[in-house]
This record gives C-alpha cells, sequence and structure tokens, in this order.
C-alpha cells in the first residue's frame, strides 16, 4: 500500500506542473475551496511566470500520458472544472512524442514470437499516430492485407498504476471537504477513469469492443467499423482491416473528393443514436480524427478505447427525456427525472418542470448555429446545484459524447438541426419500446417465465408435503381424516399455485 507521503510528493510536483502553466488560477478563486488550499496553491506558483489565459494541453501533456487521459475524463464533467476549462480539455489530442521503433519491436515480437519479417510482409516503422498509452503503425500481412497495428507503449501499466492510486487518494480527502464536493463526487470521477484505462490497456477488450459495435451496426447502412485480424492481437498488441478514407476534419479534401457534407452529418448523428438508445452500447470517442469519409460515402470509425454503455431502463427515458424536449413535454421529462431518482424525491416536480422549461424552450426549433451551448450547460448546471442532483456516469459519458457528435456534425453541415435529424428516430424507437405491440410482447415474455417456474414450484411443494406413509395406506379407514387432510395439504396449494397463474394470463390479455 502506497504511504501517503508519497502521495503527497507526487502531487506537490504535479501541482507545480500545473501552476506553471497557470491551470491552478480558477482554484485559487473558487469559494468552496477551503481557505488554507488556495493559499497553498499560491504559494506552489512562487517562481513562475503563469500565462493568462491558462494552457491545458501544455500542463496535461508536461504531466505525461496518464494525466492527459485524466484530462479527458475531466473534459466530461464541466460542472466540476467549468464549461471553457471542459471544452479546452475536450480538445486534448493524444499527441506525443513516438518511442523509438527499436523499443516498439520488442513488444511486438514478443506478441508473435517471432521476427516482424516473419509476419508482415511490410512494416512502415514510422507510426502514422502516437497516443498516450499507444503507437499505430501500417502494414501488410504475409497474405497481401494492409492493416492498422496498434501496440502498446512498454512500461505504461505501471505508470498508470502509480497515477491511478494518488488520484483515487486525493479525490477521497476531496470529498471530505464539504457537501458540495459529495455532490460532484470526484471519487466517481477517478472510478470512471480507472475502468476506462483498464479496458484501454488491454487490447484485447479494445478489439472486443469494435467486434461488438460491428455486430450490432451491422444491419445500418453506410457505417463501417474494421474487421479485427484476431490471430494476430493480444493483450498488448491489436491488428485491424486498414481503413483507407478522407478524415472528417480534412474539409477541403471532402469537398474537392464530391462527398454530400450534409448526408455525412446526418447519418453520423444517427448512427450515434442507434448505438446509444437502440443498442445501449455505443462509441464515446467520436472526435474528427477516429472518423473517416470512405470513397461509397459511408462513415467508418476507428480506436474503440473508450466505449459506452447504458441498460434498457435508462435507454428508455433517455429517449423520453430527448423526444420530450424535441416536443416541449416538460412534465414528462420532469416525472423521469423523479422516477429515475436523478432528483431527490422531497424536491416538488412541479418547480422542477418549470426549471426544465427555461432550458429548453430558447432552444427548441433553432438550428445548432442559432443555440448557445454555453448559456444552456450554465442552465443545466444550475438545475443540477438547486435541485440536488448527482451525477451519473453512464449519462455523463454519453452527453460528452453528444457534445463531440454535435460538433463534428456541425464542422460538416452548420445548418444542420439536431432535433429535425433526432426525432424521426427517437419517436420510431418509443413507439417500438412503448407501444402496444411491445408491451403485449413484454407482457407475454414475463408470462412464459412465470409459466417456465412451474415445475420447480411444484417439485418444492413435493418436498414439502411428502407421500403417504405405508400405513396410512395399509389402514385407510382409520386413517380417513389424516389421509383426507393430507390430500388436501397436497393439493390444495398447487389448485391455488394454478388459479393464480390463470388470473395473471387472463389479466394480462384481458384484451383478447
Amino acid at each position: 500500500m502506497t504511504l501517503a507521503v508519497v502521495h503527497l510528493w507526487r502531487l506537490f510536483r504535479w501541482s507545480r506542473i500545473l501552476s506553471k502553466h497557470g491551470v491552478l488560477k480558477t482554484v485559487e478563486k473558487s469559494t468552496i475551496v477551503p481557505l488554507y488550499l488556495r493559499l497553498i496553491i499560491r504559494l506552489l506558483r512562487i517562481g513562475y511566470r503563469v500565462p493568462n489565459p491558462p494552457d491545458y494541453t501544455g500542463a496535461f501533456v508536461d504531466l505525461g500520458p496518464a494525466a492527459i487521459k485524466f484530462g479527458q475524463t475531466l473534459a466530461t464533467r464541466p460542472d466540476l472544472i467549468g464549461e471553457e476549462t471542459a471544452a479546452q480539455l475536450a480538445c486534448l489530442q493524444d499527441s506525443v512524442p513516438p518511442l523509438p521503433f527499436k523499443d516498439i519491436r520488442i513488444v511486438i515480437e514478443n506478441v508473435l514470437g517471432c521476427p516482424i519479417e516473419k509476419s508482415f510482409r511490410f512494416f512502415n516503422e514510422i507510426p502514422i499516430g502516437s497516443a498516450s498509452i499507444a503507437q499505430v503503425y501500417q502494414a501488410e500481412t504475409l497474405d497481401g492485407v494492409t492493416v492498422a497495428v496498434k501496440v502498446l507503449r512498454p512500461g505504461i501499466k505501471q505508470a498508470f498504476r502509480k497515477a491511478t492510486e494518488t488520484y483515487e487518494w486525493a479525490a477521497t480527502k476531496i470529498e471530505s471537504l464539504n457537501d458540495e464536493f459529495i455532490r460532484l463526487r470526484p471519487k466517481l470521477v477517478v472510478k470512471t477513469f480507472r475502468q476506462w484505462t483498464i479496458r484501454e490497456l488491454d487490447l484485447r477488450r479494445e478489439a472486443a469492443s469494435a467486434s461488438e459495435l460491428a455486430e450490432n451496426m451491422e444491419a445500418v447502412p453506410g457505417f463501417k467499423v474494421p474487421v479485427i485480424d484476431w490471430n494476430r492481437t493480444s493483450q498488448s498488441m491489436m491488428v485491424m482491416q486498414w481503413i483507407d478514407g478522407i478524415k472528417l476534419s480534412d474539409h477541403q479534401k471532402l469537398q474537392e473528393a464530391g462527398y454530400d457534407l450534409k448526408s455525412l452529418a446526418t447519418r453520423l448523428v444517427r448512427s450515434f443514436l442507434r448505438q446509444a438508445i437502440a443498442d445501449g452500447f455505443f462509441h464515446a470517442d467520436l472526435h474528427h480524427g477516429n472518423l473517416f469519409a470512405l470513397k461509397d460515402g459511408s462513415l467508418a470509425v476507428v480506436d474503440f478505447g473508450i466505449m459506452g454503455r447504458i441498460d434498457k431502463k435508462a435507454r428508455r427515458w433517455l429517449a423520453e427525456i430527448l423526444y420530450g424536449l424535441i416536443t416541449g413535454n416538460y412534465s414528462r421529462i420532469a416525472e423521469i427525472h423523479f422516477e429515475a431518482g436523478y432528483v431527490p424525491s422531497h424536491h416538488d416536480i412541479a418547480e422542477f418542470t418549470t426549471a426544465l422549461r427555461t432550458i429548453g424552450e430558447p432552444i427548441r426549433g433553432l438550428s445548432v448555429r442559432d443555440i448557445s451551448i454555453s448559456h444552456m450547460l450554465d442552465g443545466l448546471f444550475a438545475i443540477t446545484r438547486e435541485f440536488e442532483m448527482q451525477t451519473q456516469p453512464h449519462l455523463l459519458l454519453l452527453q460528452k459524447t453528444m457534445v463531440v457528435v454535435e460538433g463534428v456534425a456541425t464542422s460538416l453541415y452548420p445548418d444542420i438541426n439536431l432535433w429535425d435529424t433526432a426525432e424521426p428516430f427517437v419517436r420510431e424507437w418509443l413507439r417500438s419500446e412503448l407501444g402496444p405491440e411491445a408491451k403485449i410482447a413484454e407482457e407475454f415474455y414475463k408470462t412464459l417465465q412465470s409459466i417456465k417456474r412451474l415445475p420447480e414450484l411444484i417439485d418444492r411443494i413435493d418436498q414439502y408435503y411428502p407421500p403417504l406413509t405405508i400405513e396410512e395406506q395399509l389402514y385407510p379407514v382409520a386413517n380417513k381424516n389424516s389421509i383426507k387432510s393430507a390430500a388436501t395439504k397436497h393439493y390444495l396449494p398447487v389448485f391455488i399455485l394454478s388459479a393464480f397463474i390463470i388470473g395473471i394470463v387472463l389479466g394480462h390479455y384481458h384484451f383478447f
């Protein structure tokens, strides 16, 4: 177990770096931070010429690979670090100087169990991407198939383990400062970060995520997920189909190639809604660099390290909330928040409905270019504080991804109206999930499950009421009353159980 003094020393070094880049200036001014901590932070920047505005990207890059990934996690919490800070951290790219190929070669050959030349016809030693966790290369297999090879950096697991230990220790201390920090749940932020990194540090998990997403999206036209080469994939290396397309960040090339940018933007929004609402499993890092336009007009996605998952009940709530915003049904949105437990029950639902209206009405029917995202987020965060809403981890990741998808879609086609684009899909999904056909199917399934349990319940009754003894069978007259009593005891529960199940069936299907 790491000693407290070690955590304090790490925090001291990290704080000096953050102070150097001016990142802790906002903490100095925060009224929820105790005075003694603000004074310590002020002392940490002595000797530095602090930039204005703060350089968040430079600070997290200087802190190292673990901090870069943690910065991306913090980008999902504008309520904790502020909207402007979150916006800058959301742009934090995994651009770090690549390691020499001789270090990467050792990892690759350990995975393959042979020299690279015996498994690949060609291997470009210059990485096409250098991230905080891994480096990506282009190669060609002996069969002539072009692939992308992602390799973990040596020693990265140990670095993340040390950093995460200190993040967890610090988060525990921060939550003990006051009630506002408890509501913001910094420990949950670190827990989310740890879950992400555990998944990203095992490239087999990333490969499995890609495979699952490909299966879910197989029936969706115009959306492609690269095929995984499982024979060459391990915990430290992943090999997948090479995507030959144009990055969505390169607008000039897209226009020169004649792509319909409005169609690409619409396809991106609807494919994301399909993942999040219909399947409950979505790509949570859909920025420009991970999205490609293919020659046939399809969209392709790469990098499956960060994925989100939402259970069916939460997806229904989410769809109803979105549809409520689209149609202006704020009372239903408020009801869902209380049903889901997002808002404590002692609050007034009518007051919460009015608060939601102040956020939704100004943006209904507007194109994205006419919506002030900053004003909307300010209003949402004010509501969370006023109504004591605690952080929901699955919604945080979803919210962050929606903001990124919105940014990519509007960069492609600024006049896109996300509400109009989303409305047909959300309405149809809600009809299929909450309409009469879905209700009948769900109740029928529940009834079948109850019927399947009948043999087990009867077996339990037999164990509780054993058959007649030999004496009772030999002397039926003398034991007439006891036999009658035993028979009644034995079969009465079965009659009651049967009547109960028949009642359930008739109750479910009284409309027939």
